[in-house]
């Protein structure tokens, strides 16, 4: 009788272990199989954020992560006044500034959506599609992109006597990776009614952006970067310039810049800087949800 409940009992440790077993390689197989590995997490040492000063890069943000900027540029030209002048207003940060606030979500893999507002009540939404990337074919990536800003917080609210301008704006990013040392960038953008006045003083109201920037590694975490904005079309002011270095901070982005103008959104660029001789301090600061 011992001997038959001994076989007995083996029989069904036999059976269940197993089951057991199977279970528990289930549910440690289970979490990997339902979140595949998403690559638009990796970190990418050469493209650490989502614009270079103003213009935007073709680094993806991941599916359903999200991204926060502000921008600032301080309204007091370098140059004006004398050296004393200049440091009684401490280099311009005395006075006021223009500033900006950015979210941008990721809504699918490769597609991104945002909001921007700057302080002159600019409301511009955008949208952003990676169509391939540089690991596709070897050469360069590209993205398209689409925005749409309008003033007076968007027509929401326009004081009397003042009236909405909207500015579309259609355009391309073309990005080339330099293995670990940075990227270029070269981005045609349209930019549809940039002359506020149209009919007064120029019918021309298109502004065709040829922004071509980049962006150089010069310590792991340590960056310079440049743009330029030649422009076609209506052109008022200056072609926009700006330059900077940058630190990268695990998901964070400290930017310090000089620019010809206080203009962040497509269309203020594409009004231009104000002049060649005028120089602004700015800096941006961008910080990831991932």
């Amino acid at each position: 009788m011992t001997w038959t409940r001994l076989v007995i009992l083996a029989a069904v440790c036999a059976l269940a272990f197993p089951a057991v077993t199977s279970a528990q390689e289930q549910q440690q197989q289970s979490p990997a199989a339902q979140i595949p590995d998403d690559p638009d997490l990796d970190p990418n040492p050469v493209q650490p954020d989502f614009t270079l000063v103003n213009l935007p890069t073709t680094l993806r943000v991941p599916r359903h992560k999200s991204s926060f900027r502000i921008t600032h540029r301080f309204a007091r030209p370098l140059g004006q006044g004398d050296f004393g002048d200049l440091l009684s207003d401490f280099f311009g940060l005395d006075n006021g500034a223009q500033i900006g606030l950015e979210y941008r979500f990721g809504i699918m893999r490769g597609t991104q959506i945002g909001i921007y507002r700057t302080s002159n009540r600019t409301i511009e939404f955008f949208a952003q599609h990676s169509t391939f990337q540089q690991s596709d074919n070897g050469m360069f990536g590209l993205d398209v992109l689409a925005t749409i800003e309008g003033t007076e917080n968007f027509g929401a609210s326009t004081p009397e006597g003042s009236s909405t301008s909207y500015s579309p704006a259609l355009g391309a990013v073309l990005s080339r990776e330099m293995g670990s040392f940075g990227a270029l960038y070269f981005e045609p953008i349209w930019v549809n009614n940039t002359n506020t006045l149209p009919g007064e003083l120029t019918d021309d109201n298109d502004t065709f952006l040829f922004g071509m920037g980049a962006r150089l590694r010069i310590r792991p975490t340590v960056y310079v970067v440049g743009e330029y904005i030649p422009r076609a079309g209506y052109q008022p002011g200056v072609d926009h310039l700006s330059f900077g270095i940058e630190k990268r901070a695990g998901g964070h982005v400290f930017q310090f810049n000089f620019s010809n103008g206080i203009g962040t959104t497509p269309g203020q660029l594409a009004r231009g800087g104000t002049d060649s001789d005028d120089w602004y301090i700015g800096f941006n600061i961008a910080r990831k949800f991932f």
